[in-house]
């Protein structure tokens, strides 16, 4: 949700136009998180002004916006500038210019602010600074950040000392909830000010030669010194600033070899999806980080001294490549993520199963694994998808580790205060490793002493560093909203946690064995499965289109697949789709069944085949007329009902073979309605917040 991206040169020469190109480029991006306007910041030509561009709707409607400025001078170049733009995904307001990023603290635009996040004391903060006479122009939360920037300054303006992290400390003191922000300011020319709290925020460097050391020291502050008075009506300071005493010397990771500053290019962003393009060497901020760009050096700076958190930050390399965010020959990212299947299976499994020895080896848990196996449960805390996979898996945990384990959405497990102990583990499952309902649950889960594992794609993130040990399922990135190949592959890590675990079961050796050779055979079978993409695309068409609503049911391993099919439907193609467990038919469900209701059923041949074979006699006894998704060379299925085959494997796999024709119908019912597959109406890719 929401995407923060900013670029600044030094001692780089570039002119005004192309600084609005690299914006608007990093913003694109980012469309993939989800937004419904944009907009941008950049300087102007007089020495303290800032030009503020903002319009609703996609990206390309702002660049259009941007163009129109006939009078700007667009091919001015600037040796040292910083820019910062934003896509918004409202919560506050709705989607219109005025509530746009990047917001102003005034008409003159002394500071100017992109955010993303939810700042939960906005109304208490909005009415002190009304009350001092703050005028206040958006529905925003984040006004008010920009608003308490600009009180800060008016009430330090003799304090000469005041420095741009000063005044973002006392900002970033007065806030409560979740936010990455980025600050400019026509009062610290070319300086710019990232922090961040619950959203994640990284930077980027490019420079002309490699850069000397792998980290940036953090600047840890003196004790704090109010320096203004306090809120009206209340006894707390309104903000109170720290004076710099360095515990570490600087690191010189930003000089040339003769010490002076080197020509460079930062880029901050919300995700590497972003600045892959530029560079490939990164630093990621912690929470309460606060970063300082000025004269082309980055300080990093502690909102708190003493706060047990690592005093460097290493300078990483960006292992993703720009082919892998390009949509390259297909007409859409989620066509393109679907096919991409039988690779990113495999890159799931890669240098972790032996399939001569039939062993699994997963680096991140090994050192755990003794604790896992003695736990009381295991619990599962995901949303969404994720939550899909964590459903699909449960059984197959159950029965190779003996271990009880339940599945719960991470809102409803907070909501609840669901009881945990010092004896549980807990797993939570992200695609993107930022979703604030799991990160909330997982930081629950450790104040209560349980173990906790992270299961992500996406190094960096925040359950991979706050977890006490994880996997991450190395799918690649994933730019469509409906997640596709991130639910093969965490449905392939968790399996792969199920059999590391069970090793020391001679019992299960036979069953962990016919697993892996399913897991071998299963790039085979997806490309089985997508070589009938044709046949889904007329089904689609001929079929399902014209349809309101559509029912999905099996049992067993195929539950998930139901609940996880009628989700994509519903995200992309917005046809109301549901997934109903077969065993429950008759509690309800069959009264929706009638010759004019369409129905999937997912009848494979497992323990169960008898059972959904009585589901499906009880629907055609009402006139239904089922789609069949079977396996291959299964005959008695007869031939007046319409079939999906799909190649059969071992039972707790099969959910793997059979979610890709739902995947692909989806697709090819979205297509079919005229709406962007990539990008669904409130959706976001990574949901920041609760």
């Amino acid at each position: 949700m929401c995407g923060i991206f900013a670029y600044l040169n030094y001692l780089t020469e570039v002119d005004r136009q192309t600084i609005a190109d690299i914006l608007t480029n990093g913003l694109k991006r980012l469309e993939y998180r989800g937004y419904d306007s944009a907009g941008l910041a950049i300087d102007g030509d007089g020495d303290k002004e800032v030009l503020i561009y903002k319009q609703v709707g996609k990206v390309a409607a702002l660049q259009k916006l941007i163009e129109e400025q006939k009078s700007i001078n667009w091919q001015r170049t600037f040796t040292a500038h910083c820019g910062m733009a934003h896509t918004r995904w409202a919560t506050h307001g709705q989607p219109s210019p005025t509530n746009s990023h990047p917001h102003r603290s005034d008409p003159k635009n002394e500071f100017t602010v992109v955010h993303n996040g939810i700042i939960t004391n906005y109304r208490e903060l909005k009415l002190v600074l009304e009350k001092k006479g703050y005028a206040f122009e958006s529905e925003t939360d984040t006004e008010a950040i920009a608003k308490l920037a600009k009180y800060i300054w008016d009430s330090q303006k003799g304090n000469k000392q005041l420095t741009f992290t000063d005044l973002v400390k006392g900002v970033v003191k007065e806030l409560e909830g979740a936010f990455a922000m980025i600050f400019k300011s026509v009062h610290f020319p070319n300086e710019v000010v990232a922090t961040r709290r619950g959203s994640p925020l990284l930077i980027g460097v490019k420079t002309p030669k490699k850069l000397k050391v792998d980290f940036v020291d953090v600047e840890f502050g003196g004790i704090a010194e109010e320096i203004s008075g306090t809120v009206e009506g209340s006894s707390e300071p309104l903000n109170t600033l720290e004076v710099p005493q360095l515990r570490r010397s600087e690191s010189r990771a930003f000089l040339s070899e003769d010490g002076v500053p080197q020509q460079i290019e930062y880029f901050l962003a919300s995700d590497p999806s972003a600045v892959v393009e530029h560079t490939k060497t990164v630093l990621y901020l912690l929470d309460d980080d606060i970063a300082h760009i000025r004269d082309g050096e980055l300080r990093i700076h502690r909102l708190r001294r003493d706060d047990g958190i690592s005093s460097i930050r290493s300078i990483q390399t960006l292992e993703i490549e720009l082919a892998e965010i390009m949509k390259g020959s297909f007409d859409h990212f989620m066509q393109k993520e679907i096919y991409e299947q039988p690779d990113s299976v495999v890159n799931t499994m890669r240098g972790r199963v032996n399939f001569d020895t039939h062993k699994v080896t997963l680096g991140g848990l090994k050192s755990y694994l003794p604790t896992i196996r003695r736990c009381r449960r295991i619990v599962f805390i995901a949303c969404g998808t994720s939550y899909h996979s964590a459903l699909a898996t449960r059984a197959i945990f159950e029965e190779l580790t003996e271990i009880p384990v339940s599945t719960e959405l991470a809102s409803d497990f907070l909501d609840r205060k669901t009881p945990i102990f010092r004896d549980d583990v807990c797993v939570f499952i992200s695609q993107s490793g930022e979703t604030a309902d799991t990160i909330l649950a997982m930081r629950y889960c450790l104040e209560r002493g349980a173990l906790c594992v992270g299961v992500t794609n996406t190094v960096g993130s925040s359950i991979s560093r706050e977890s006490h040990c994880g996997v991450h399922i190395n799918a690649g990135p994933e730019i469509g909203v409906a997640s596709t190949k991130a639910y093969t592959s965490q449905y392939i890590a968790l399996v792969m946690i199920a059999i590391q675990l069970s090793e020391d079961r001679t019992s299960m050796t036979a069953r962990r064995n016919e697993i892996i050779d399913g897991l071998h055979a299963l790039p085979g079978h997806i490309k089985e499965v997508l070589a009938i993409d044709q046949e889904l695309q007329r089904l689609a068409k001929d079929v399902l289109h014209k349809e309101k609503s559509l029912l999905i049911m099996g049992r067993g391993f195929q539950n998930a697949t139901c609940l996880e099919g009628a989700l994509k439907i519903k995200e992309v193609s917005y046809m109301h789709s549901e997934g109903i467990l077969a065993g429950e038919l008759k509690h309800g469900p069959l009264a929706l069944v009638d010759e004019n209701m369409p129905v999937i059923l997912i009848m494979t041949r497992d323990s169960l085949y008898p059972k959904v074979r009585s589901a499906l006699e009880q629907v055609t006894a009402r006139k239904g007329q089922p789609i069949i998704i079977c396996n291959k060379g299964d005959d008695a299925i007869g031939t007046e009902n319409k079939t999906i085959r799909v190649p059969q494997t071992i039972d707790c796999l099969q959910g793997l073979l059979t979610i890709i024709p739902l995947q692909l119908l989806s697709y090819h019912l979205a297509c079919l309605a005229g709406v962007d597959v990539d990008f669904p109406r409130n959706l976001a890719k990574s949901v920041t917040v609760e």
